[in-house]
């Protein structure tokens, strides 16, 4: 029996489009269902009755919750699906891509959300911390073609599902990635020549229009 593989999302959901991504990359068909974020389906409540957000991976009726968590989840259950494993098999490099993929979450979804519900002095702050984390991600990279080395793995899934959000920050902090952390945006291009990320990630300037949407709706204007 084929599995039954369903994900409850949103098309600019950075978090939802990691999951998006890992099943493109193990060549995963699936169902798609947008959800309404201000009007959340019985589905998605009853799937993740704790968080009641985005993403939710159903596989076979039984939910995961979480974009990390749903990312190794699919790394685990597919990992003999003819593609390569996303995280490392060596205990030391799964830690570190386990760690950088967290600082991310930790950081940069904050510095990026202060720098789209801001003004003044709380924005320059926002973006100094933005950019801040950005160059320690640059500085983890390196000289490496990926975050794990030389292949394409979890902690490139973890970060460039938020690089089509850049226009968005760019545009609300008046500032430019590729001016502060050149290295990285050529990281970003490697990455979204593979057909599974350019196909996985939205429109960067779909998800501006959402913003200015979100940002007129709660005044931050």
């Amino acid at each position: 029996m084929a599995d039954e593989v369903v994900l409850l999302d949103t098309f600019f959901s950075m978090f939802g489009m990691r999951a998006r991504l890992a099943l493109a990359e193990k060549g995963i068909e699936y169902e798609y269902k947008e959800e309404n974020l201000g009007d959340k389906s019985p589905v998605l409540l009853e799937m993740n009755p704790v968080h009641k957000k985005i993403p939710v991976l159903i596989h076979n009726g039984k939910p995961v919750c979480e974009s990390l968590i749903i990312v190794q989840y699919i790394d685990e259950v597919w990992k003999d699906n003819n593609s390569p494993s996303l995280l490392p098999s060596d205990p030391y490099q799964k830690a570190q891509a386990r760690f950088w993929a967290d600082f991310v979450d930790k950081k940069l979804y904050d510095a990026g959300r202060r720098l789209c519900t801001t003004k003044g002095d709380e924005l320059e702050t926002a973006k100094k911390d933005f950019i801040e984390v950005l160059k320690l991600l640059e500085a983890e990279l390196g000289e490496k073609s990926y975050f794990g080395g030389e292949n394409f793995g979890f902690g490139d899934v973890a970060l460039i599902t938020y690089s089509n959000w850049f226009y968005s920050y760019e545009t609300c902090g008046n500032f430019s990635v590729e001016e502060h952390c050149p290295k990285l945006m050529e990281w970003v291009k490697r990455c979204m020549e593979k057909e599974s990320v350019s196909k996985s990630l939205a429109d960067p300037k779909k998800i501006y229009d959402s913003i200015l949407v979100f940002k007129k709706k709660h005044g931050f204007e």
